[in-house]
């Protein structure tokens, strides 16, 4: 065991903490410098302020520097603010979400762009595509799917009609948790939440609450407000809206899977560079006949590209006719990605890249 520490020993130990933050804040604002000079430049050549392949760089860096004791997830978290803050000097970021305040959808903004930018969000998934094709928001966040309850089916028909092109993605874990305005179970006599969040949390419900109405509602952020008015209501919802609604929690993590994640996309009007690490997204559709859609993937196969989804969505112009959308593992600019899109094309009707863009983490 080591020996004990004396208060003059722990009065130094703190004065050396002291003179490593000054450090610090110095290098912070030494950091600060240089990257508005680097945005000078970018303004001078009409470069866009916000490059997530250079982001991916910096972090990707800063985690394999790292030796420890620091934990790399923590460092990550800082940096994340610091290439925030720093952005901001340059240009402020406006991001458009999917609101209201204190959704997952919020959350995931945060953590993609850090507490720096400046988010708006909005009444529903067209009004975030609009707000950036009428360059009022540099980007967009929306919920794409969710590992339990699988793709939400508005974002994929918005892309049908839009120019706009994937920039990245948000992995978010999901917790969601009963709050109630009393902090007690026994006086809930209805749960409101989002009907994704109610179906996550559905076996916990059934046992814990047999027979209380769940009342669906457009958000779980609505759901919280509407929680905090009535002493027996309570809302399955996170933890960032039991603090905007001061409600509080009854129940922890009452999802029904403890792997819970909810996928979510960055829209944007430019094409994100590669990384190394990519993904991308397309959409197309075929001529329905005998063994079209095996035909049309199979330059996939044939190009060792891995696809990772795929989703079909009536066309919503003719009775039975769809549009597949599909991810795959690769860059647009990858040779045998661009070998597969190019010969897939020749069996489309109609086929369009959504976006190539790093992968996100958990």
């Amino acid at each position: 065991m080591a020996d004990a520490l004396t208060t003059d020993e722990l009065t130094k130990l703190r004065a050396e903490i002291d003179r490593i933050d000054e450090a610090i804040v110095r290098l912070l604002n030494e950091r600060a410098d240089v990257v508005m000079r680097v945005g000078e430049f970018k303004q001078q050549n009409r470069i866009a302020f916000y490059a997530p392949q250079r982001e991916r760089e910096v972090f990707d860096r800063i985690s394999e520097a790292n030796a420890g004791p620091f934990p790399s997830d923590a460092l990550r978290a800082v940096y994340r603010e610091i290439v925030s803050a720093c952005l901001a000097l340059e240009k402020p970021l406006r991001v458009a979400y999917l609101g209201p305040e204190a959704t997952f959808t919020h959350l995931a903004c945060k953590e993609h762009f850090g507490l720096s930018a400046v988010f708006a969000a909005q009444k529903g998934i067209p009004d975030v595509f609009e707000e950036v094709a009428r360059e009022r928001a540099d980007f967009g966040v929306v919920p794409i799917e969710n590992s339990t309850e699988g793709v939400v089916s508005h974002t994929l028909d918005t892309f049908v009609d839009s120019d706009l092109v994937i920039t990245a993605e948000v992995l978010l874990a999901v917790s969601h948790h009963l709050l109630t305005k009393t902090g007690t179970l026994s006086s809930v006599r209805k749960v409101f939440s989002h009907p994704q969040a109610l179906a996550q949390c559905r076996r916990w419900l059934d046992r814990n609450l047999p027979g209380v109405p769940l009342i669906d509602v457009a958000s779980t952020a609505l759901a919280a407000e509407l929680a905090s008015r009535d002493l027996d209501s309570g809302a399955v919802a996170g933890e960032l809206a039991a603090q905007l609604y001061d409600l509080r929690i009854v129940e922890n993590r009452i999802e029904d899977s403890p792997q819970n994640f909810t996928r979510f996309l960055v829209v944007g009007r430019e094409a994100t560079p590669r990384t190394g690490s990519d993904k991308t997204s397309l959409m197309f559709s075929v001529k329905d006949s005998p063994g079209i859609l095996y035909r049309a993937l199979k330059p996939f196969h044939d190009n060792a590209v891995n696809l990772t989804k795929i989703e079909s969505r009536p066309s919503k112009k003719r009775a039975w006719e769809y549009i597949f959308f599909i991810d795959l593992d690769g860059h647009g600019d990858d040779a045998a990605v661009a070998d597969a899109i190019s010969t897939l094309r020749a069996s489309c009707q109609m086929l369009r890249v959504l976006g190539s863009y790093p992968k996100a983490a958990p």
